[in-house]
Formats: structure tokens, sequence, C-alpha cells
């Protein structure tokens, strides 16, 4: 949807959605808040329990603005995790050392669909993290950015448990249990839906759907398990009076993109690390477009890193475009590389 003009300056990440291309694209980069961090780092540490740490609003607050503070990124992403959307509809969910998320026993799908449509009233912590954020803002200049993550994608976790990583496991299901599969799909959409529009009402001003898995899907599952659920979850959000604009990450689905962007009605489209920059200026042709820098370059630094954000700038500057990377930046990632690409892209 495009952002009616009025008097109100718009601040440049909100430009961009709007479809203007501007001399120096807005950025923001995926996973800007965390342990790459000294003082994330030094925060976290107060909360043992990760889920516990994003459910806190002061904490999680402060991780978000913590970037912002520091390296005046023009977006602010709220400081969550996708797996919120699992213990609103009573799975557990813990995070152990090593391990990363391990889910419980699923509950049954009568019980989570009584839960699905009171995921905003769970998730009340989240909008007042987002209201403190919003109040922190210059949203003159920082735009607010809230998320969920994509139905397939909450699924994996939701039914591998600890096996999170093998979507092989998860296809298998899939492919046996089809039925289930959908049932499990419209109530991890509808729940998804409430939490966004939960996010609207506390002072989001972006939102996007983080499909992290959408890689590796044959026909016709990319469509009934991607396409599909995106449209509906889109829909469902705008059906309950969100008018906000939604970025959509497909990420790993590079093939799948122009069917994707025909398909589902999102305001921009963030791509992933592999994306040609040939395919990058073609959509962008479509709907303003979002990446796709490495992570690993800007760990690296040096001649590479420059060459890289060159190449980017100079493919995808001249159309709608908001720089930033192709998934989340690494734990071991120099702060002054950050430093440096922000002042490559600024000039």
């Amino acid at each position: 949807m495009t952002i009616e003009p009025s008097s109100v300056p718009m601040a440049p990440i909100l430009k961009a959605l709007n479809g203007q291309t501007q001399a120096i694209p807005p950025v923001w980069f995926m996973r800007q808040a965390g342990r790459y961090l000294p003082e994330y780092r030094a925060l976290r540490a107060t909360t043992p329990d990760f889920i516990s740490f994003c459910l806190n609003p002061e904490k999680a607050a402060e991780a978000t603005l913590q970037p912002i503070r520091r390296f005046g990124f023009d977006a602010a992403i709220l400081f969550s995790d996708i797996l919120v959307i699992p213990q609103a509809l009573g799975q557990n969910v813990a995070f152990e050392a090593g391990e990363g998320p391990v889910l419980g026993e699923l509950p049954a799908l009568e019980a989570m669909r009584d839960l699905a449509g009171q995921a905003g009233v769970h998730l009340k912590n989240v909008g007042e993290t987002l209201m403190r954020v919003r109040a922190a803002l210059d949203t003159d200049k920082t735009t607010l950015i809230g998320f969920c993550g994509g139905p397939w994608t909450v699924m994996t976790y939701m039914l591998n448990g600890r096996k999170a990583q093998d979507r092989t496991l998860i296809r298998a299901f899939v492919y046996d249990n089809p039925v289930y599969v959908a049932q499990l799909m419209d109530i991890v959409i509808e729940a998804s839906a409430h939490y966004l529009k939960m996010q609207a009402d506390s002072g989001a001003q972006v939102l996007k759907i983080f499909e992290s898995w959408a890689e590796g899907l044959p026909d016709p599952y990319f469509h009934q398990l991607i396409i599909e659920p995106h449209q509906k979850l889109i829909a469902r959000v705008r059906a309950l009076g969100v008018t906000l604009p939604i970025i959509g990450f497909p990420r790993g689905s590079e093939v799948r993109l122009f069917d994707y962007l025909e398909a589902v009605n999102v305001e921009a489209l963030a791509l992933g690390t592999a994306t040609p920059l040939k395919l990058g200026r073609e959509l962008q042709k479509i709907k303003p477009i979002q990446g796709a820098l490495d992570p690993v370059v800007l760990r690296s630094g040096g001649v590479a890193l420059d060459a890289a954000i060159d190449r980017l700038m100079e493919a995808w500057g001249q159309g709608p475009y908001i720089f930033n990377l192709g998934h989340g930046i690494f734990l071991d990632t120099p702060i002054a590389h950050v430093e440096l690409a922000l002042k490559r892209i600024r000039g």
C-alpha cells in the first residue's frame, strides 16, 4: 500500500517503502541488536532465560535501542524472537547452551486454536517494549519495525522440537500429514495476525515477516507452505484493521521471488545473500527491495567489504532500496566493521 503524503516529515525507511529513490539509501542490519555488542552482553547477563529476557519490556527495549545509540541506524527493530508464538500457543520453549531452541510437546490442536486469538494479549509485554522504544525514538529519522516469524518457519520449530534445523524431517511430516499441517498452519497464522495487530497498536511503524526456512521446497509446496500462508496472514492482518507497510522475507527462495511478489501483497521484498544483482534490479521495478549484503563479508571487512557495498549501491541505488544484510550479523563481527560499512554506505 502507498503511504499517504502528509505535512509530517517522512523518515528515510518510510520514503523507501513508499517507492522513493534516495541519494543515500536508508540502512539497518538484521540482528543489529545482539551478542556482537558488549553493552548487549552485559544486559543479557542479567537474565539467564532468553525468553524471559525477550518478554521483559525494560530490558528488551534497551536491547532494541542500543544499536541506534551506537550507530544511528535508520530503523530500530523490536528485540524479540519468533518463538514467542509457540509459547503463546501453550508450547514450552527453552534455549539451551549449545543447542539453540528446544520446544516441548505440541499441545492439542483445539487447545492451540482457543489460544490463537489471544496471542496479542498473551504477548502484551512485547507491546510494552514497543511503546517504550517508540517513546525514545525520533521517528522523523528512525523507524520502528515490528515482526513475526513466517508461519512455515514457526511450524518447523513447533513440529521438530529439538531438531528444528533438520528440515528434511519437517518436509517428511508435511508429506505424511497434510491435513494436520494445514490445521496447524491456520492456527499459527491466526496467532501471528493478532500478534502483529498488537504490535501495530503499540507503536510499530512497519512490520516484517521473517520466513527464514523458505528455501528448498519443491513444487507445489512453496506455494502451499509459503505463498498461501503469507497471503492469508496479510489478509487477516488487514482485516484486523492494520494499515502499516509489510516487508516479506522468504529467505533462500531466489528462484521463486517473482512468484512471491505476484501473489503476496507486501510493500517491499527483503533479499537474501544469494540474490543476483540483475534479479534484484528486476524485482525493484515491481516493489522496493531490502538487502542483501553478506554478513560474512561484514565480518571479514577490508577491501572485500568495500567492494561488496559498492556493488550493491551501484546495482540497486537507482531505485527504492533499503540497505541491509541478507541474513543476521554474526556474533563475532567487529564493531569497527559495522562503523566502516555505515560510513561507506552514507558516503
